[in-house]
């Protein structure tokens, strides 16, 4: 098994779990400052680790 798919579902799968939170957070939230940087800060992180999960799987060649 090659390690960049297993490193893109990693980082999928990380990206999914930070979006997760980030909806928990925010049914939960009261709107106040320190609310929203953390609402922004795991939604921005989760979308990135999840869009560079996805396009690392669908990028690496099956070679074995």
């Amino acid at each position: 098994m090659n390690i960049k798919r297993i490193f893109g579902a990693i980082l999928t799968v990380l990206g999914i779990g930070g979006l997760i939170y980030t909806a928990i957070l925010f049914a939960n939230t009261a709107g106040g400052a320190r609310d929203i940087k953390s609402l922004a800060i795991f939604g921005i992180l989760g979308l990135i680790f999840f869009f560079a999960g996805i396009s690392l799987v669908r990028t690496t060649k099956d070679e074995s």
